[in-house]
């Protein structure tokens, strides 16, 4: 007999190719059609279809950064963090349930430390060489330097209750400006230096500003706007935080 794959001649009778070794019995000639009994293993046991991956909401990416907590939280990191929490609550309702008050205000011990960030606000945006810019400056740096922080707490260490501290900051900037905003055209608050804005024409930020756009007769409604914006960002930092702390008590570390 000859194999029928490589037609080596051989005895008859035997199972596999003395040359290829090739069975016999399993040998099939090239483009002959598989026998229709045989199926393929997914055929018998399909695979399971992968669900859909859909986009992540707005919602969801907000919520991801804004409510990060550490799967185990240090009791005593945490007992540190519900103090401040503590403390700027009852430190906020001063801000909170009283109107508009300079006097207040400037006697606050926020005020002094936010003064060197207005004032660095000066230099800073003076390089723009836009001098309604270098004035408005001053305001913008003490706003911006607290968000800066809550920024580098929320995105650089993942830290909610940090980023939720420097937005109580930046909203009490807002109401820290509000008096100074409002005397726009009394020019009565003592200002750097010892003068007011009387004794030196041009030295006072919002006066100088609101002129120049013409909104002068609007100054106390801004101040009022700012006072209230301050508000409302106090009132959101002090819920961010205590949501956040209500997070990470769930995840405390009993062991």
């Amino acid at each position: 007999m000859h194999c029928p794959k490589c037609h080596f001649e051989q005895a008859d009778g035997g199972v596999e190719c003395a040359r290829c070794g090739v069975i016999f019995a399993k040998w099939k000639p090239v483009g002959e059609p598989v026998d229709v009994h045989v199926q393929s293993a997914a055929a018998v046991w399909p695979l399971p279809k992968e669900p859909a991956v859909s986009e992540p909401t707005a919602f969801a990416v907000a919520k991801a950064w804004l409510f990060v907590v550490e799967e185990s939280v240090n009791p005593f990191y945490f007992a540190g963090r519900a103090l401040v929490w503590l403390g700027l609550a009852v430190w906020g309702w001063k801000f909170l349930s009283r109107p508009m008050d300079a006097e207040f205000l400037a006697g606050s011990f926020l005020h002094n430390i936010n003064l060197p960030f207005h004032e660095g606000g000066h230099v800073l945006f003076s390089f723009f060489g836009w001098r309604f810019l270098h004035v408005l400056g001053g305001s913008l740096g003490q706003i911006l330097m607290p968000l800066i922080c809550a920024g580098a707490f929320l995105i650089q260490n993942r830290d909610a209750f940090g980023a939720s501290v420097g937005l109580w900051w930046a909203a009490e900037n807002f109401m820290d400006l509000a008096p100074y905003i409002g005397d726009a055209r009394a020019l009565d608050l003592p200002l750097l230096g010892g003068v007011t804005g009387k004794d030196v024409e041009d030295y006072h930020d919002w006066e100088y500003l609101l002129r120049h756009l013409g909104w002068l007769q609007y100054d106390q409604a801004i101040a009022r706007a700012s006072y209230n914006i301050g508000r409302a960002l106090m009132l959101a930092a002090l819920l961010w935080g205590a949501y956040v702390l209500l997070l990470q008590y769930r995840n405390l570390d009993r062991s």
